[in-house]
């Protein structure tokens, strides 16, 4: 985190974040103004993601269509900016841009560091699911509940001519 500077929220094209910082950051370089203009970074958050039976971290963007900007605001690194190709403005009150809170951009930073909490399924209670792993592998059933703090999921399976609750692992079952 650079404290030389104010942290600014800039709109950028949607779904063009990565070309957006990447267009900035070569016009720091090209323009040299590395002294007024310090870091540039795409808000994301790390979600713990379970899809095809396998745990995986991902970053995800906390704010679509949105970056932030490192900077000392004067005419001509706002002009630098916002004339940046995928950069559509600064988010601000009125005509000259205002900084976000430095709680605010700190917390924003601190967020991307974190490791994450979340969980991410692509199952959720009432769905189909097939059971990947254990004595039921290859049962089909219905998710009943999902303990996330457990790490479990009580699948309702048809045994024996009805249905009985079983607790299953989160990575054990996958959605049809």
């Amino acid at each position: 985190m650079t404290n030389n500077g104010e942290w600014y929220l800039l709109y950028v094209s949607s779904g063009h974040e990565e070309q957006a910082t990447r267009n900035l950051k070569q016009r720091i370089k090209y323009m040299n103004v590395g002294d007024k203009i310090f870091d540039v970074v795409i808000p994301t958050a790390k979600e713990i993601e379970i899809k095809a039976g396998k745990r995986r971290t991902v970053s995800k963007k906390a704010f679509p269509g949105y970056i932030m900007v490192n900077m000392k605001l004067d005419e001509h690194s706002w002009d630098i900016v916002r004339n940046t190709p995928g950069v559509v403005g600064f988010v601000s009150a009125g005509i000259k841009p205002v900084p976000l809170p430095k709680e605010e951009a700190e917390a924003i930073l601190r967020r991307m560091e974190e490791t994450p909490t979340d969980v991410k399924m692509t199952f959720k209670e009432g769905d189909s699911v097939r059971i990947t792993s254990g004595p039921f592998i290859d049962f089909i059933g219905k998710v009943d509940q999902v303990n996330l703090s457990k790490g479990k999921v009580t699948v309702l399976l048809s045994l024996f001519g009805r249905e009985t609750p079983v607790e299953i692992d989160l990575l054990g079952v996958e959605k049809i």
